[in-house]
């Protein structure tokens, strides 16, 4: 199978990797928390992006006989991992800091500084951002709307650059707004604050990240609109008298494992069963190519299994 390259991956590790060094110098100069702690955040974001590319090489390897099924799943173990580290040290690191600040401010001694930073730094993770939209996100989207495209997204490392980049965005703001009214107000309290909001922005990201990615290690069907075509296309061929519900389970994001149970029609020989399934698989693949492992039951259909939900 053919790899695409992960582009929103590559362009998020090389902005936020030049926008965590010119944050934490800022804010060595400044004395900003807000900084510090937008700092911290490009920090773990440039080690994240580090992870998932990680996990994309390990995904790839070719299955053996410990894992028949291939290494797909690393993909979403690594995303998982991703989203804890948002947590801790992106969102517990901000919280923190944020509330140092808040006991013992500190002024910060060039607020044009750290505003300058903020609005390069927020140009790159728009740019970032955009990438990860309009060359990853829009063109696989189809015609599901945007909450279910990303609901239903199974590549981490699609959804996971994007919400950090929207939190990226998001915190962005928060310091530069946090950063003027510590200086316009003289309460620098108000930079503490600012820092706590965007651990809180962080937190609430890596907790859907987290969900994201459990329900992706659990084994996540593909779409209902996909097991009703699925059915559709196997009840039509000649050979095929009834249908259970197609039982699959994402094993990577273009790597999809299908189980049907079949009954063929009464009478048909024996010898024209494996050309049946055979058509059925082309039939299957032609529609959905990322559905590359295909097991057919060839024999009664109960009730209870034509009958079955996905889960």
């Amino acid at each position: 199978m053919a790899h695409k390259k992960p582009i929103a991956v590559y362009g998020a590790l090389a902005a936020n990797t030049a926008i965590a060094a010119t944050k934490f110098t800022a804010a060595a100069f400044t004395g900003s928390s807000a900084m510090l702690s937008e700092g911290v955040h490009s920090l773990v974001d440039t080690g994240n992006q580090g992870l998932l590319l990680l996990g994309i090489n390990r995904s790839r390897k070719a299955p053996d006989d410990e894992h028949p099924f291939g290494y797909g799943k690393e993909l979403y173990f690594w995303g998982l991992i991703v989203a804890v580290i948002l947590f801790g040290a992106g969102g517990g690191i901000s919280i923190y800091e944020g509330i140092l600040h808040v006991i013992e401010p500190r002024v910060s001694t060039s607020p044009t500084t750290n505003l300058i930073v903020l609005g390069a730094s927020f140009v790159f993770e728009a740019i970032s951002f955009g990438i990860a939209i309009f060359k990853e996100f829009l063109p696989g989207k189809g015609k599901r709307s945007v909450k279910e495209a990303i609901r239903r997204s199974t590549d981490p490392s699609l959804f996971v650059v994007l919400f950090e980049d929207a939190a990226a965005l998001i915190g962005l703001a928060i310091a530069a707004v946090g950063i003027f009214l510590a200086h316009l107000l003289d309460s620098p309290v108000i930079d503490g604050v600012a820092s706590i909001a965007i651990g809180v922005v962080l937190a609430a990201v890596a907790i859907y990240l987290t969900h994201q990615s459990r329900g992706l290690l659990l084994g996540r069907s593909v779409g209902k609109e996909v097991l009703q075509e699925i059915r559709d296309a196997v009840a039509k061929d000649q050979a095929v008298a009834a249908v259970a519900q197609p039982l699959t389970m994402h094993l990577g994001p273009e790597d999809v494992l299908l189980n049907l149970e079949v009954k063929f029609r009464d009478g048909l020989p024996s010898q024209d069963i494996p050309s049946a399934i055979s058509r059925i698989e082309n039939s299957i693949r032609e529609k959905h190519p990322a559905i590359t492992r295909i097991y057919i039951e060839a024999g009664a259909v109960s009730e209870k299994a034509e009958n079955r939900e996905s889960g």
